[in-house]
């Protein structure tokens, strides 16, 4: 295991010293915010933004600047940013940033958050495990790197036999379909983060699995975050020259489709999970034969079948699965300086231990009947 770069939120610095601190934050699909400042007893001072962003008019850069200074070394990215709004003409016009980016820079400038750079990344290839095992280890591993014990972690899933993995908020009958599930022989688990329910059968979806500390969306919205974590994953099917763009809040398409979406667990410890689940060349006879998607599911989607939501990624590039799974690691690793990684026994044993007493257990399942 490469050693710790990053610490518990506990455990950073203080900065009350006079040094120059110095913040910055780029946009995803927008421009870059830098923040210096000095801590001097505990509030903000000699602060100074700059950036390649727009911002009209002109004397608000000043604006910005004095509504940070004095503001408490403790306060959150909802703080910070509340002060640069209130601190604004009515008619500032702020393009290519806004006041939760300035709070991001802030709060990364005090070590309170962090950027990709401040962590040693590992990517863990895809290896066939029972899917209650997958979903176990989600919650695993989030422990282990909230935790401090593992790495940021990219994992990719594999899996051999048929499942639904619901998420965590869904009711078992409404969501799935008992009759497709016997006649199919489809496992069903129920995961730890939230969203919609997963078709799974073997090759027919890319599926990963992100584990973070929370000081890499500090100050981001929960909304935002989505995009944030996978602007490596938009990179790679660019590459692949398939232009995907998300779709409010959690769903991933391209102009023909729906290809997948994303979910997320965020732990008391400081870890974080980001699931994602794209069609790879999903059956979407099977798939409305085992789940339950009503009329309301799709109300907002501007389709009126499921079948049609789903345009899978096997017929938008013509390329094998293992190669655009390659393709999604080898950018991660270029973007990151990811190192490959390898899940340890004590963790498949905590994962299949997990499996005994939670997720193969009926209770979990059905918590929401």
């Amino acid at each position: 295991m490469e050693t710790m770069t990053s610490h518990p939120a506990h455990e950073q610095p203080t900065h009350d010293d006079g040094t120059r601190l110095h913040g910055e934050y780029k946009v995803p699909g927008g421009k870059l915010v830098v923040v210096d400042l000095v801590v001097v007893d505990g509030r903000f001072t000699n602060v100074s933004l700059s950036g390649d962003f727009f911002l009209e008019p002109d004397e608000a850069l000043e604006d910005i600047n004095r509504a940070l200074t004095g503001l408490p070394e403790d306060s959150t990215a909802a703080d910070i940013a509340a002060a640069v709004t209130g601190g604004l003409p009515e008619n500032t016009v702020m393009f290519g940033f806004s006041a939760e980016a300035v709070a991001v820079a802030v709060r990364r400038a005090l070590s309170k958050a962090t950027g990709w750079a401040d962590h040693q990344w590992e990517v863990i290839p895809p290896s066939v495990l029972p899917t209650q095992v997958n979903v176990a280890l989600d919650e695993v591993l989030t422990a282990e790197v909230g935790a401090g014990r593992r790495n940021p972690t990219l994992r990719f899933w594999d899996w051999e036999e048929p499942s639904v993995v619901i998420g965590s908020f869904q009711s078992v009958r409404n969501e799935v379909d008992p009759d497709g599930v016997m006649r199919h022989g489809i496992s069903v688990v129920r995961r730890i983060s939230g969203g919609g329910a997963m078709f799974m059968e073997a090759g027919n979806c890319i599926t990963y699995s992100l584990y973070l500390p929370q000081t890499l969306v500090d100050g981001i919205s929960f909304a935002d975050s989505y995009a944030f974590l996978d602007a490596w994953v938009m990179a790679a099917l660019e590459k692949l020259g398939i232009t995907a763009f998300y779709v409010p809040l959690n769903d991933i398409a391209t102009d023909q489709g729906k290809i997948g979406g994303a979910a997320q667990k965020r732990l008391a410890n400081g870890g974080m999970l980001h699931h994602v689940t794209m069609s790879y060349d999903i059956d979407a006879d099977k798939m409305v034969e085992v789940l339950r998607i009503g009329k309301e599911k799709l109300s907002d989607k501007g389709t009126r079948s499921a079948k049609k939501r789903v345009d899978p990624l096997r017929r938008q590039s013509g390329l094998a699965r293992s190669a655009i799974i390659e393709a999604m690691q080898d950018v991660f690793i270029e973007r990151y300086g990811a190192v490959e990684s390898r899940l340890t026994e004590s963790e498949l044993d905590e994962a299949r231990q997990r499996v005994n007493e939670k997720f193969g257990t009926e209770e979990w399942l059905n918590r929401v009947p």
